[in-house]
């Protein structure tokens, strides 16, 4: 049994004359006659009740009919899923992304507009850090990754979706809190106790810290280790020592803690949007697309 003689038969019994179904299937009459004998033949019953005048459905005819409607109608959105899923209108898509990624607008903006420009597909989110990142988009269980930089694995590609200023973060109580607005050089913290990443947490802006105080002069004495954003900038507020973080996070408004800019050249940081190389998701490249025009970039 095929599709096609499903769909004769649906013909048949909506018009109830073998002369139009076969018109209205483009087909002629004598094959459609012969291939819904081969189907009752097939099924071991009869669908209609034929004579020179009429043609009318048997009983088995007519509850055969509601079950063929409700198997064609299901074939049809089958293959309505499948080409949606094609085109990236449907699906689950995984993205990974580090933890300050969210404080800055474009990211939040390229979520809700992916959202909406396509509301039936599942974005499965997951904070990393930016090495946890590139290691699911390598076992394939990401798909998409939002991080700062870092050395990429071989087989991963990146675009950068933007670039944003480094800020150091003080007390309010700390005596550089009351310089210019216009920024401070990270020489001026080089005797200060830093809160911080771990190396081992995954995040590029630990080697940057470190290759920036370099250039400055100095190693930075690390007191005090953290593995997120926020909890660097609490540690900040209650004076166990400075830090430095992304421009975005002045976003978080918390009192004893003030924000100044690094004049240092090469001060600032980049996120990135990652993906594999043979990454072919129609999805994924839907998300990239939106996401790398939000941020005016091209992928």
């Amino acid at each position: 049994m095929e599709l096609r003689h499903l769909r004769y038969f649906v013909a048949v019994a909506e018009e109830l004359h073998f002369g139009r179904a076969a018109e209205a299937l483009g087909i002629s009459q004598p094959p459609l006659s012969q291939q819904i004998q081969a189907l009752e033949q097939e099924l071991g019953v009869r669908l209609f009740e034929r004579t020179n005048r009429r043609v009318a459905l048997t009983e088995a005819g007519r509850l055969f009919l509601e079950e063929t409607r409700r198997t064609l109608a299901q074939v049809d959105k089958a293959v309505d899923v499948a080409r949606r899923a094609q085109l990236g209108e449907l699906g689950e898509l995984k993205i990974g992304f580090t933890s300050s990624a969210p404080f800055t607008s474009t990211i939040p903006r390229a979520i809700l507009a992916f959202r909406q420009a396509y509301p039936e597909v599942h974005l499965d989110l997951h904070e990393m850090s930016s090495r946890e990142v590139t290691e699911a988009l390598e076992d394939e269980s990401l798909q998409v990754g939002l991080i700062r930089p870092l050395t990429l694995p071989q087989g991963l590609k990146a675009v950068e979706l933007f670039n944003e200023p480094l800020v150091a973060l003080l007390h309010a109580g700390h005596p550089l809190a009351g310089a210019p607005s216009d920024g401070l050089e990270l020489a001026a913290l080089a005797d200060e106790p830093f809160v911080y990443f771990s190396r081992n947490h995954g995040t590029g802006l630990h080697d940057q810290l470190i290759s920036l105080a370099r250039q400055a002069g100095f190693s930075p004495r690390i007191a005090q280790e953290a593995n997120e954003s926020l909890t660097i900038i609490g540690l900040v507020a209650a004076g166990l020592g400075v830090s430095v973080l992304p421009a975005s996070f002045r976003r978080m408004r918390i009192d004893g803690v003030v924000y100044r800019t690094l004049l240092d050249p090469g001060a600032t940081t980049a996120v990135w949007l990652v993906r594999r190389s043979g990454e072919h998701s129609p999805l994924a490249q839907a998300f990239v697309d939106l996401v790398t025009r939000e941020a005016g970039t091209r992928a």
